[in-house]
């Protein structure tokens, strides 16, 4: 069956986009974070209700799930956006810039949210489906884990899904384009904080010292070997230093100092490895200069994995609606992290990226000058509205 939209529905979509990116730019004027979007949750559950939908609130504390059912088909589905921002002092310049001073949407997630709203008022309206139709709207995904807090608060027994469905928008990939990736395509994301403590002293006399800054430094270099030399070079893998903290004084030697690391892998067995490369290293290299060291670490999210199936199947869907010159089939894997990943342990899916623009001046995300691309919200939409009637016609 070939999955190309009535024009009809096409005109609907690129009619109502200019509605949507209004509501994308009010978002985007309101950021809230993590576990505090209640304005935002807010929007969302009013209109889903609005439209007809069976609205559930308070998954995750914030997030919303809008239900609607149509004929007798037994199958169902997921689509997820995510609705959280970030603590960045926003530089765009936009008319529609955050009026909240430190905080801003610098990660799309408010024109995620739009172009899931702008599918859902079509699906309404005029979706020709049969099954059960879940839209997910997720707190947290910025480090938070708010998808293991919806599903802890039951998501996939109050709303069982056959198979669920995300999309994020991609900076320096033409505006519009779909990337796919079979597999691995996300990094597992792990906090390291090392504590290094030695005996602190004046600085004229070291030897009577055990100099925690000189070891911090023999680490961080050494850590540099922990993927050049141990991590097969045909696997990918990251260990990045992002603070190193010591002393107060230039005439100071000090007691402690502290080391934080972000260790990103995309194979389960390669982040095993790095931690336990990562903490020997440090108790060794730590020894030879006498200081003792702790090591705090914290995983993260989890690599992201596409089933095949179901990703074969938003490729199809893709190729059918926008032709082999707008879609990436195998597209490369991304080292950036998705709690979408925890959701992908529990039910098969698929995660797929929109390219938000490749031309002068198009920013990455986590940039105070990033802004999501507004014509983003008719192509998104158009393609959820696709996905979800074939998912649930065939």
């Amino acid at each position: 069956m070939n999955t190309v939209l009535d024009p009809g529905v096409l005109e609907a979509l690129r009619a109502a986009a200019s509605e949507f990116v209004d509501i994308r730019r009010d978002i985007h004027r309101h950021p809230e974070m993590g576990f505090k979007e209640h304005r935002t949750s807010a929007l969302v559950a009013a209109r889903l209700k609005a439209w007809g939908y069976e609205v559930d609130v308070g998954l995750g504390g914030t997030g919303v799930v809008g239900t609607l059912r149509r004929g007798t088909g037994k199958k169902s589905i997921g689509i997820r956006a995510d609705m959280d921002a970030l603590p960045i002092a926003e530089a765009s310049g936009r008319a529609w810039a955050s009026e909240h001073p430190g905080l801003m949407h610098a990660c799309g997630h408010d024109g995620h949210t739009a172009i899931l709203l702008a599918a859902a008022r079509q699906l309404a309206e005029a979706g020709d489906f049969s099954g059960t139709l879940n839209l997910i709207f997720q707190p947290a995904e910025e480090g938070l884990g708010g998808a293991v807090k919806m599903m802890d608060d039951g998501l996939f027994e109050r709303h069982p899904c056959d198979a669920i469905f995300a999309l994020h928008n991609s900076p320096g990939v033409p505006q519009g384009t779909l990337v796919f990736r079979d597999g691995p395509m996300m990094a597992s994301s792990d906090a390291v904080k090392i504590t290094l403590d030695g005996r602190g002293g004046h600085a004229a006399f070291p030897h009577r010292t055990a100099d925690p800054v000189v070891a911090a430094a023999s680490i961080i270099m050494a850590l540099q070997t922990v993927v050049s030399r141990n991590v097969d070079p045909l696997h990918t893998a990251v260990v990045s230093v992002g603070t190193l903290h010591a002393g107060t004084a230039v005439n100071v030697i000090p007691e402690t100092a502290t080391i934080e690391l972000s260790v990103r892998a995309l194979d389960p067995e390669v982040r095993d490895l790095l931690e336990a490369r990562i903490k020997a290293l440090v108790q060794a290299q730590a020894e030879s200069f006498g200081v003792r060291a702790q090591v705090d670490y914290h995983r993260g999210y989890a690599v992201l994995v596409n089933n095949k199936p179901e990703t074969d199947f938003a490729r199809q869907v893709a190729l059918d609606l926008l032709g082999p010159g707008r879609v990436v089939l195998e597209g490369p894997q991304v080292t950036g992290s998705e709690d979408f990943s925890f959701m992908l342990q529990k039910r098969p899916g698929c995660y797929l990226l929109i390219g938000n623009g490749d031309g002068e001046g198009s920013c990455m995300v986590h940039n105070p000058g990033y802004d999501f691309n507004d014509d983003n919200i008719a192509a998104g939409s158009t393609y959820w509205v696709a996905l979800a009637q074939r998912y649930l016609r065939d």
